[in-house]
């Protein structure tokens, strides 16, 4: 099963995404809420039912004891989003002055997501947030750049506005350039989009030179009971954003498992042997007949 991390340049619903995509999954899922500006899910969507005694802060303290402790304090810090349990979230930070702490964290965390990936076979969402860039590079602080580098899809959140390209388009050559030099390779990033704006898919892709993965649409009802929690709206089952984000979920597992496959199979070099028939067929094109 996938990690797939979900970044933006600026607010472009990356946390209400990665909720949908986590809540829409038929599988067991695990959503981390690791945006280092802080965690929105806490106040929002779960209507501040869980304490700051839970979450992400609390497992850097357990990392400097060992893994084990670390491991421990994972899933001891998951909170369930469905009544028997498949759906769980990691709450965010509830401060941004506690994200220097987690610098030595994240790569054990990313171990962790790959195990639930690889061995318990999880679904995991990365709610990474808005990126910062440094000299051209991924900040080091304000970013969770290990959880990046280990995932099987980046997606870069964006919606279909002039603004959300323009600001999007500074981050995809450093996103490209990080995952090509630390990350699984430059063509795990990908693009969600929001269906809001004059722009659609392929404009979106052609602008920004990155294909886009998944879509969800602009559903202003079922994205408010998300981000501020309350009661659900009636037909929020039914919603046009949940039954596209099941879609979307099925689509970037898709690519993942392709992308997968291309890793441990990649393609093989041409012998000398068909070398030469190749290139014997390409003077016979040229020559339009026998050589």
């Amino acid at each position: 099963m996938p990690v797939t991390a979900l970044v933006s340049a600026k607010s472009a619903g990356v946390t209400t995404s990665a909720l949908a995509l986590t809540l829409a999954s038929g599988r067991p899922t695990t959503l981390a809420e690791c945006d280092p500006a802080g965690g929105t899910i806490r106040a929002g969507f779960l209507q501040n039912q869980v304490s700051a005694g839970y979450g992400l802060y609390h497992l850097a303290k357990a990392e400097r004891v060992g893994p084990d402790a670390l491991a421990n304090a994972f899933a001891s810090h998951l909170w369930p989003l469905d009544g028997d349990g498949h759906r769980q979230l990691l709450p965010g930070l509830t401060d941004p002055a506690q994200a220097p702490a987690l610098g030595r964290t994240w790569p054990s965390l990313a171990q962790i997501m790959r195990v639930l990936s690889d061995q318990a076979g999880q679904d995991v969402f990365i709610d990474a947030g808005r990126l910062a860039l440094e000299n051209g590079r991924l900040h080091p602080t304000l970013t969770p750049a290990p959880l990046l580098h280990q995932a099987d899809l980046v997606l870069l959140v964006v919606r279909g506005t002039e603004q959300s390209l323009t600001l999007a388009r500074y981050l995809v050559e450093p996103l490209i350039s990080e995952l090509a030099e630390h990350g699984t390779g430059p063509d795990a990033l990908g693009l969600l989009l929001i269906e809001s704006g004059p722009f659609r898919a392929h404009q979106v892709a052609e602008s920004l030179k990155v294909p886009v993965l998944a879509a969800l649409p602009f559903d202003a009802e079922s994205a408010g009971y998300l981000t501020q929690g309350g009661q659900p709206p009636r037909t929020y089952k039914r919603s046009p954003l949940l039954q596209h984000a099941r879609t979307a979920a099925a689509q970037l597992e898709a690519v993942a498992a392709r992308r997968q496959i291309q890793q441990q199979y990649p393609p093989q070099p041409a012998t000398a042997q068909l070398a030469g028939v190749l290139e014997r067929l390409n003077r016979r094109r040229q020559g339009g007949g026998r050589g």
